[in-house]
């Protein structure tokens, strides 16, 4: 759910106006996703969910086809492409809603946004696939640069960190973190209007970082840069309020995204 101080997202061939939160409608063909893997992974049925998001009020789909969730197993690119470009070609037929693709991989991005997708929503901020960045630079889509603390493979639940983290204060490291992501991105050519950051809730943090992250939202807005937040169905979410299936947290969802807007 992006929200900004600066009220204009430049998405290669569109601007996306910021004047109130946006709200993306997450696509996962993937069949090992945390809340709903498997329920996606045929392209038809993909594609009509999208356009049912869209049709419900979001305003860009977030289309992944690699599992984010601690624990997952890497996809390769060849993998993620056959998942997300007939999905996206799809949507693409049907609408002109913006298509993020969730992917650490300048080869996934840059057939996705041949397809037609266009913002680059890369978890792993380039650290990866610094070719990411000069993808970026070219096409000028739109960038998503996000924090982690760990990778998916080397990562647990946010209810299941037994050490306390190092960081004593979280916000401050994930501001400063991103800062230096900028950088990296503008020295490839990047610019500062294609770019947004997202603070990364889950991905490394515990329950109590989630929600130093969730109260504290205006310290990324004042980076001067659009802010990506995706809470939903998260593990802090259902630590905090006892819901251990996740497609069961879809009110207390909506309620954490209240206090971020």
């Amino acid at each position: 759910m992006p929200i900004a101080s600066t009220k204009n997202w430049v998405c290669k061939n569109l601007t996306i106006d910021l004047f109130q939160p946006l709200l993306v409608g997450i696509l996962n063909v993937t069949p090992d996703s945390f809340s709903d893997g498997g329920q996606f992974v045929n392209t038809e049925l993909a594609s009509k969910h999208a356009l049912k998001l869209v049709q419900d009020g979001a305003g860009m789909i977030d289309v992944g086809g690699e599992s984010t969730r601690p624990g997952a197993t890497r996809i390769s690119a060849e993998e993620q492409i056959n998942r997300v470009v007939p999905v996206i070609e799809q949507i693409r037929k049907h609408s002109n809603v913006p298509i993020s693709v969730d992917t650490t991989l300048a080869e996934v991005a840059r057939v996705a946004i041949e397809a037609g997708a266009n913002v680059i929503n890369d978890v792993a901020s380039g650290t990866e696939d610094e070719e990411i960045f000069t993808l970026a630079s070219t096409t000028g889509a739109g960038l998503v640069l996000m924090h982690r603390r760990l990778p998916p493979d080397k990562d647990v639940y946010s209810h299941e960190y037994r050490e306390k983290s190092e960081s004593d204060n979280i916000v401050a490291d994930i501001c400063s973190w991103l800062l230096t992501r900028v950088d990296v991105a503008r020295s490839h050519g990047v610019q500062p209007e294609q770019i947004a950051l997202d603070p990364g809730l889950g991905f490394g943090k515990s329950v109590e970082q989630n929600w130093q992250i969730v109260h504290q939202t205006e310290q990324f807005v004042r980076l001067g840069f659009p802010v990506y937040m995706g809470a939903s169905r998260k593990s802090f979410i259902g630590a905090t309020y006892n819901i251990d299936e996740p497609k069961k947290r879809d009110e207390a969802s909506v309620e954490v995204a209240k206090r971020m807007a």
